[in-house]
C-alpha cells in the first residue's frame, strides 16, 4: 500500500482548455474497493495468449472539490496493441459506460486500468483519451490505475493522473507525464471475511475453500481475539522486563482500550450470558412453533377446499344422472301414447 507522504506533487504545464475554464490538477487520493481488483484479475486470466496487457474503464465516485476519487465498479475495454500502433474500441466503451451509468446513476467515469506496471507513448495516447473533454473526465484528471498480475508474484497496484506535456496540440495527444498518487484498498467487515475465506483456498490443491457456519465463524473470532491478548500480553511482559523498547503511543492505545471494557465480576458476565442463551432459544422455540402452526393451518384449508370441490363435483353428477332419468322416462311415455294412438286409427 502506497503511503500518502511518499509523493512530491509539482505544478506541471496544462494543454489546451476551453475559454472561462480551468481543468483540475490538485493531487488525488485514490481508494479502491476489492470488488474492481477482483474484476481487473479476472479480465486479465481470460486474455488471449498473445497479448501482454489488457485495460479497461474505471467507475467510481468523486469529491464534491475532486481531490479523493473512490473506485468502484470497472468494465473491460477490447484493444490490440502491436510495437507500432494500438486500437480500441472506442465504440464499445462509449455504450458500455452509458449502460453502466444508467444502472449506477450515483457513479462516474474516474480513468482506465492496464494489467501492466509499464508506461509508454499508447498508455499517454489512452490517457489522454480518458482526460479529455466531452466524453472523458475532464476538467478532472483521469485516473490511471497499473495492477500487476505477474504469476508468483505479489499483486501490485499503482495510481496516476497525468497532463500534457506537448509544445503542440498535435504533440500533447500522444504525450503526457504521469504523476503517482497515492491509494488505499479500503473494504468492510464482510468484505473482509469473504477476501479471508477467499485466501484460505490457497493453501489448499484444489483451490477451495469451504464456507464456515456461524458457530465455526464464532469460534474463530474468539480464537483471533485471543491470540491478540496472548501477543499484547507478551509484548506488555517485555517491555517490563526491559526486553523491547517501549512505545508511549502503543501504551496509549493500550490505555483506551482497557478502558472501554465494561468492569463487572465474570460471574455476572456469565449468568448474563446463560440468561440471554435461554431468551434466545425460547424465541427460537416460539419461531418454530409459529411457523409450525401457519404450516398446518395452510394444509388444513388446502384439504377443506379439495373436500369441497369433490363434493361440489359429485352432487353435480348425481343431478346431472337424475335429469337424465326423468328425460328417458319422459320420451318413453311420449313413445307409448304415440302407440295407443296408432291401434285406434287400426
Amino acid at each position: 500500500m502506497v503511503e500518502a507522504d511518499s509523493f512530491l506533487h509539482l505544478a506541471r504545464p496544462l494543454g489546451p482548455a476551453a475559454v472561462g475554464s480551468q481543468p483540475t490538477t490538485a493531487p488525488l487520493n485514490v481508494i479502491i474497493q476489492p470488488q474492481a481488483i477482483f474484476s481487473i484479475l479476472d479480465h486479465s486470466l481470460r486474455r488471449n495468449t498473445d497479448q501482454e496487457r489488457v485495460i479497461g474503464t474505471l467507475l467510481g465516485v468523486r469529491s464534491e472539490d475532486g481531490q479523493e476519487v473512490e473506485i468502484r465498479n470497472c468494465f473491460a475495454v477490447g484493444h490490440t496493441e502491436t510495437q507500432e500502433q494500438v486500437e480500441v474500441d472506442m465504440e464499445y466503451q462509449k455504450q458500455m459506460l452509458g449502460l453502466h451509468l444508467k444502472a449506477n446513476p450515483k457513479e462516474v467515469l474516474v480513468g482506465w486500468y492496464a494489467t501492466s506496471a509499464e508506461l509508454n507513448t499508447f498508455s499517454a495516447l489512452i490517457q489522454n483519451f480518458y482526460g479529455g473533454q466531452g466524453d472523458g473526465t475532464w476538467p478532472h484528471p483521469a485516473v490511471h490505475l497499473t495492477i500487476s498480475t505477474d504469476p508468483g508474484k505479489e499483486i501490485e497496484a499503482r495510481t496516476y493522473i497525468s497532463a500534457p506535456v506537448g509544445v503542440t496540440a498535435e504533440r500533447a495527444a500522444d504525450s503526457a507525464a504521469f504523476t503517482p498518487v497515492p491509494h488505499e484498498i479500503k473494504y468492510g467487515e464482510a468484505e473482509k471475511s469473504g477476501l479471508e475465506l477467499i485466501s484460505g483456498a490457497k493453501d489448499n490443491k484444489d483451490r477451495t475453500a469451504n464456507v464456515l457456519t456461524d458457530i465455526e465463524s464464532l469460534e474463530r473470532a474468539i480464537e483471533e481475539v485471543l491470540a491478540m491478548l496472548e501477543r499484547v500480553s507478551k509484548y506488555v511482559e517485555a517491555v517490563i522486563e526491559e526486553e523491547a523498547p517501549p512505545s508511549s503511543a502503543l501504551g496509549q492505545f493500550l490505555l483506551n482500550a482497557l478502558a472501554l471494557a465494561p468492569k463487572v465480576d465474570p460471574e455476572d458476565i456469565e449468568r448474563d450470558f446463560n440468561n440471554h442463551i435461554q431468551d434466545v432459544l425460547v424465541v427460537s422455540y416460539l419461531a418454530n412453533t409459529i411457523r409450525t402452526q401457519i404450516d398446518l393451518s395452510n394444509r388444513l384449508a388446502t384439504a377443506a377446499l379439495t373436500m369441497g370441490a369433490g363434493d361440489g363435483l359429485g352432487g353435480a353428477q348425481t343431478n346431472g344422472t337424475a335429469s337424465e332419468g326423468n328425460q328417458r322416462g319422459q320420451r318413453g311415455g311420449r313413445s307409448q301414447r304415440g302407440g295407443g294412438g296408432r291401434a285406434t286409427e287400426s
